[in-house]
């Protein structure tokens, strides 16, 4: 359980780094819309995992824009302390946030499901129509 402050830092964290990333670096690795899912500070805030969804590109180019991100870790990291207020500014982590990227396919699955459920209601519907018709 995150106490007040961990969560408090944690929204700071995001807030800095989300501006940093889109408003603040210039590699050409880095495309796509990128958004700071969530972060994941340690209770005694000396490291924060930055988790990083990124749409509208291929798993390739993502890959690329994190190696980018990653590159500028020193520059995000100088810029957060600039925006922290707490003695220590944590040492950042970057990853992709998979949880996006399952909950898409989960979504894909079900539409895919709902879509056969309406298949089988329709031929279900001529069947009946068919022996009503046949009963006359």
């Amino acid at each position: 359980m995150a106490t007040r402050r961990v969560e408090k830092v944690a929204r700071a964290i995001r807030a800095a780094v989300s501006e940093a990333i889109q408003q603040r670096l210039s590699d050409p690795r880095i495309q796509g819309l990128i958004s700071v899912t969530r972060v994941e500070p340690t209770p005694d805030l000396r490291s924060a995992r930055v988790y990083l969804s990124m749409l509208g590109v291929e798993e390739k180019q993502q890959e690329l824009s994190l190696a980018g991100i990653r590159h500028a870790h020193g520059y995000i990291q100088s810029y957060l302390a600039e925006q922290l207020t707490t003695k220590v500014c944590p040492a950042l982590h970057f990853e992709l946030d998979a949880s996006f990227k399952k909950g898409l396919a989960i979504s894909r699955i079900l539409d895919e499901l709902a879509a056969e459920r309406d298949r089988r209601e329709a031929n279900l519907s001529e069947e009946t129509e068919t022996d009503d018709e046949g009963q006359q």
